[in-house]
């Protein structure tokens, strides 16, 4: 046994010493695949173990509501609603920062902490500092991202307009908050942590600054478990009603934890779809190595069974060699995956703020991602042995036939003679084995796909952001006021410096039904035929919203299930909150959040209100920012400033840092496959044909002429290829992007043609350096031991 062992031992290593370049190819995209699958869920644990833990320890609320004005007294009433297990009132406002030393201003939210005990709910994590104590007026706990964007040490000051006064806070602690573990501004979409930050005083302190005395303006609850959170919030609602409630959400619509939930759920999108691919085609190549391998060696396996070794033997030696590749791509894979996985975790970090969050190795991941491979890599090779095993020694010392004598499909239609006869003998060869050729196109068809999946969600996202910012959205700023104001308060802006047109804006918040379905939302009003705040319909055409017209968004549609000519009941959320029957006259399809527009002049009608205003669109000369933002400190009914061209960046900087950053992994890992598909169907088609070749050669074709037969059927199948790919990849974007679907956010399907090219020419130079390494052997052909039998 020993002998035998001994003997198979040697044949396997020289077996991998001959196709040592097929096997470093085939290592590297199994390594690939793994390490996608790794890094994708091991970011995903990691995130869903610090959520979860912070959630747990900062008893996070289930419910919360806002009102106006709620007299103190009134928490009991709450307090009564059947499930409600804690709650905590409090006072919050906006404000406008001042922050010495930059030129625009930053928005603030400021929160209140009870005065001698620590929150019940939603409580803070210290960072570094102290906590507020009872007798201080004017110190405040900041939110640690915008401490860090601003180089801010403890006990430096910010001015804040609280309430339409100017006051100077001093900050004596850096917190996180649970609320706040992804940091938005009042109507941003990505974070802006030098523009927006969130701040907390001491409870007797904010309610003297914001006039309210014995009362609050929010709620948390926590419920208790089994209870029904609609019937809570419905009943918190009819409480919170006569004070000026606005609806009351959950931790599904809570803004921080939505995007939480949301990333992760995107992620695990992308990190099972990708990875898949990637271990597919890892798969598919060990699969058609072994099998050509286990097919080229149909003549020793013969001579093994003739001198006594049994199938079991024979199935062993190539499971081992399927074992060491395997084995070695999953080190690489394994160490590669986590690596890269604590570096994406790093980044993810700027953006959620948990204060307990480290990469987590997910031991179930590793082994199903190997396990899958290895499971692949055995299947392929078990059938494709047991067949040559299965015959008899001296029918498998034989040459395989050729499968068929028949004429060609150019010799039954008459037109071989257009075709030289090495072109005859590359056509030849390719229609005798259909299935070979079209796995083998099927191969680089997904290497190719895979560059066209990366570079077509860049291409898709920057769509987006063109048709929403440059199209849609052609303002440069967006104000809001405190409350709605008379149209004649925009005068004040027109007559800034640097002001160029002025668009007034009115949101009302609004909860939309029809039928039993329901939506909170808001209602845009604006000017008929508007030249910065435009909304677009599919043809990316304004669509005119005069004579009345109220138009929908498509997703807010699908939610609502509504068509044009269909009736929304709207429950206006503010002041008398009286009840709007409103016909859709057109629908919209915006990429970037979700709502309805209508008149300006029309809503204010509706809502007996006069020409009001809540904020105001407008367009600026960037040479005068300076003298116009210190000119918006001044106003003290502003609240809030969005400027469109950081939003781009801040978001298009998200979207590179994060999912991009991702994709373009998954790129570099897409041109290995591609180089080790396009090698190994190289290789493996000049090891099946070597003595064909040699054969050739001795009968006197050229080593051009020779090259032509083997490399004009790899082109013909790298030339097959392109389209699979091609529409492989385009199917791999639509379905992605249709799982990244939510209500925030709907990246359209659109690819560049340069993203086809692109990848077209890569397969193409892939092509061509594989050729290069083949070709080197074929030039080195010995034509005597081509023509010996493989002993």
């Amino acid at each position: 046994m020993r002998s035998v062992i001994s003997a198979l031992n040697k044949k396997l290593l020289r077996d991998l010493w001959h196709i040592k370049g097929q096997l470093v190819a085939i290592i590297f995209v199994m390594a690939s695949g793994i390490m996608t699958f790794v890094l994708s869920f091991g970011v995903i644990d990691s995130l869903e173990l610090g959520q979860e833990i912070y959630y747990d320890r900062s008893e996070f609320a289930d419910v919360w509501a806002s009102a106006k004005r709620v007299p103190q007294d009134v928490d009991e009433q709450i307090k009564q609603i059947d499930g409600v297990s804690q709650l905590e009132t409090r006072v919050t406002f906006g404000g406008i920062i001042q922050v010495e030393g930059m030129e625009e201003p930053a928005a603030g939210r400021i929160m209140s902490l009870p005065d001698n005990r620590e929150p019940l709910l939603n409580k803070i994590y210290l960072e570094r500092g102290r906590m507020l104590r009872p007798d201080e007026e004017d110190a405040v706990l900041a939110s640690e991202a915008f401490v860090l964007a601003h180089d801010f040490i403890l006990g430096d000051t910010v001015d804040m307009i609280i309430n339409g006064h100017k006051r100077t806070l001093k900050i004596v602690g850096v917190v996180l908050s649970p609320e706040y573990v992804y940091l938005l501004g009042p109507g941003a979409l990505v974070p802006d942590n030098k523009r927006f930050g969130v701040f907390w005083m001491s409870h007797h302190a904010l309610e003297a600054a914001v006039d309210m005395d014995g009362a609050f303006n929010d709620v948390a609850l926590r419920l208790s478990r089994g209870a029904d959170v609609d019937d809570v919030k419905a009943q918190l609602d009819r409480i919170l009603k006569p004070y000026g409630g606005l609806i009351s959400y959950g931790r599904d619509e809570q803004l921080s934890n939505w995007w939480v939930e949301n990333e992760l759920a995107q992620n695990r999108t992308t990190g099972t779809v990708t990875p898949m691919i990637f271990l597919g085609v890892a798969a598919f190549l060990v699969n058609m190595v072994m099998t050509r391998q286990v097919a080229t060696q149909r003549v020793q396996i013969g001579m093994l069974k003739a001198v006594g070794y049994n199938e079991s033997e024979i199935a062993f030696h190539y499971l081992r060699m399927v074992m060491v590749i395997v084995v070695l791509g999953s080190i690489i894979g394994l160490i590669g995956g986590a690596w890269l996985g604590k570096g994406l975790l790093n980044i993810y970090a700027d953006y959620f703020r948990f204060p307990y969050l480290r990469y987590t190795y997910s031991i179930d991941v590793m082994i199903l991602s190997v396990a899958f491979c290895a499971a692949a890599a055995t299947a392929g090779t078990w059938i494709a042995m047991k067949q040559a095993a299965s015959l008899p020694p001296a029918e498998a010392m034989r040459a395989e036939a050729p499968t068929e004598f028949k004429k060609t499909i150019l010799e039954r239609l008459g037109i071989d003679k257009f075709f030289s006869f090495l072109s005859r003998i590359v056509l030849r060869q390719v229609e005798r084995r259909p299935i070979r050729a079209f796995l083998s196109a099927l191969g680089v068809g997904f290497a190719l796909s895979i560059l066209v999946f990366v570079n077509g969600l860049y291409d898709s996202v920057d769509y987006m952001m063109n048709v929403q910012y440059d199209i849609g959205n052609r303002e440069d700023m967006m104000v809001s006021f405190v409350e709605p104001r008379h149209v004649s308060a925009l005068e004040e802006l027109r007559l800034m410096p640097g002001v160029m047109k002025v668009e007034p804006l009115r949101d009302v918040p609004v909860n939309l039904r029809h039928g039993h379905l329901s939506k909170r939302t808001g209602i845009s009003g604006i000017i008929p035929n508007p030249d910065l705040h435009r909304v677009l319909g599919a043809d990316l055409k304004p669509i005119d919203i005069t004579g009345g017209g109220f138009v929908v968004s498509k997703k807010l549609s699908e939610i609502l299930d509504v068509k044009v000519g269909d009736v929304i009941r709207a429950e206006v959320l503010e002041e008398r909150r009286p009840e709007l029957d409103l016909a859709v006259s057109a629908i919209y399809d915006e990429f970037i959040g979700m709502g309805a527009f209508m008149d300006i002049e029309r809503i204010n009608s509706l809502l007996n209100e006069g020409p009001v205003v809540t904020g105001a669109a407008l367009m600026i000369d960037p040479n005068w920012n300076g003298p116009l933002y210190q000119n918006i400190k001044k106003v003290p009914s502003i609240i809030g400033m969005a400027m469109m061209s950081k939003i781009r960046e801040l978001f298009e900087d998200l979207v590179d840092e994060n999912m991009m950053q991702m994709m373009a992994v998954y790129g570099v890992f897409a041109a290995f496959i591609a180089c080790g598909v396009i090698y190994n169907t190289a290789r493996i088609a000049f090891s099946e044909r070597a003595r064909e070749l040699a054969a050739l050669r001795v009968l006197g074709l050229t080593k051009g002429e020779v090259a032509y037969i083997l490399f004009g059927e790899l082109a013909l199948v790298v030339f097959l290829s392109i389209p699979l790919g091609i529409i492989i990849g385009y199917g791999l974007i639509a379905g992605l992007l249709a799982s990244f679907e939510t209500e925030l956010f709907r990246i359209p399907l659109y690819i560049n043609n340069d993203t086809y090219a692109y990848a077209v020419i890569v397969v193409l130079l892939s092509t061509l350096f594989s050729f290069y390494l083949v070709w080197r052997q074929v030039d080195n052909i010995d034509l005597v031991e081509a023509q010996k039998g493989v002993e």
